[in-house]
């Protein structure tokens, strides 16, 4: 079964490769049932907050390529993202208040002032953790389907860029391929995501006071 494979013999290009490989050709073999496994353990992690959603995302551009990986990337977290949020309303609500009435502040504020452009600007760069705004954003006013496509749409710059890192790593066969054009590329943008984000999110900020 797809994902089961570890590299026993450590961690070295050439092992991380052929698992690479097995992973593809059983991917290739059962497509459907491979991204079906795939997108339910992401939404798992998404919905539970389990560490891993990075490498499991680096891990889809790798074996799935970039454009079926962004399908099932961006609705699996964004599902997931949904999955927690309407447990935090319907289940959580008294200890998500208590935990973090602090927190409840601050976005009952941003999302009263200004609505979903809030939780897009939350999305863009993470004033709270990923798991946070998920519980938060249960206990405010935002609809369901708001939510979702909010947060499908505000995520999927960096699901896109994470995804086409995780492709590009996928098609290292040395180490000097690390200094490839496509690989540099991949870096850079990794770089940049987070320095682009804060400067939107304090553009955003500026105009929305």
């Amino acid at each position: 079964m797809v994902f089961t494979l570890l590299p026993a013999g450590g961690f070295s290009l050439a092992s991380l490769k052929s698992h690479q490989l097995a992973l593809i050709a059983e991917v290739n073999q059962a497509p459907l049932r491979s991204a079906a496994i795939y997108f339910f353990v992401y939404v798992l992690v998404s919905a539970l907050s389990i560490p891993g959603a990075a490498v499991l995302t680096l891990l889809g551009g790798a074996i799935f390529g970039l454009v079926q990986a962004t399908f099932l990337v961006s609705f699996a977290s964004t599902l997931g993202a949904t999955l927690a949020m309407l447990a935090s309303r319907y289940l959580l609500r008294d200890w998500v208040q208590r935990r973090f009435a602090g927190q409840m502040a601050s976005v009952n504020a941003g999302v009263e002032r200004d609505g979903a452009f809030y939780l897009f600007a939350l999305r863009l760069m993470p004033l709270f953790p990923f798991f946070m705004v998920n519980l938060l954003a249960g206990l405010t006013t935002l609809t369901l389907s708001r939510y979702w496509w909010v947060s499908q749409v505000a995520m999927l710059p960096a699901t896109v860029i994470f995804l086409n890192a995780g492709r590009a790593l996928g098609k290292l066969t040395s180490l000097r391929d690390i200094l490839s054009p496509e690989m540099l590329i991949a870096l850079t943008l990794l770089g940049i995501l987070p320095l682009a984000t804060r400067w939107l999110f304090s553009r955003f900020t500026r105009i929305s006071h």
